[in-house]
């Protein structure tokens, strides 16, 4: 959020903060949920730079386009396991903090 608008916000007696915070997440918690967006928007980034469909992508996988695009938004039906076996299938290289 740009800075202005949330000064306005709070001028406005508004509380703002993070995702996190309003739904009482551990920090623990809150790793994992942005871990697995990225995961997911890595995948979404991976299938364009391959110049696949959504479509094509769901049949070299041997499910559903519906499936994919559940995927790449991160949807909580999808397990951080499965983002990480399509992202090693697409070839996409694994990088370790130092």
């Amino acid at each position: 959020m740009k800075a202005e608008k949330r000064k306005n916000l709070e001028k406005a007696g508004w509380r703002v903060g993070s995702a996190a915070d309003f739904l009482s997440l551990s920090e623990a918690e809150a790793a994992y949920v942005e871990m697995k967006l990225a995961f997911a928007q890595e995948l979404a980034e991976a299938r364009r730079a391959k110049r696949l469909t959504q479509q094509t992508l769901a049949a070299r996988l041997r499910t559903s386009q519906p499936r994919v695009a559940m995927m790449e938004k991160g949807d909580p039906s999808v397990s951080l396991d499965l983002l990480v076996r399509v992202l090693l299938t697409l070839g996409v290289t694994p990088r370790l903090p130092s």
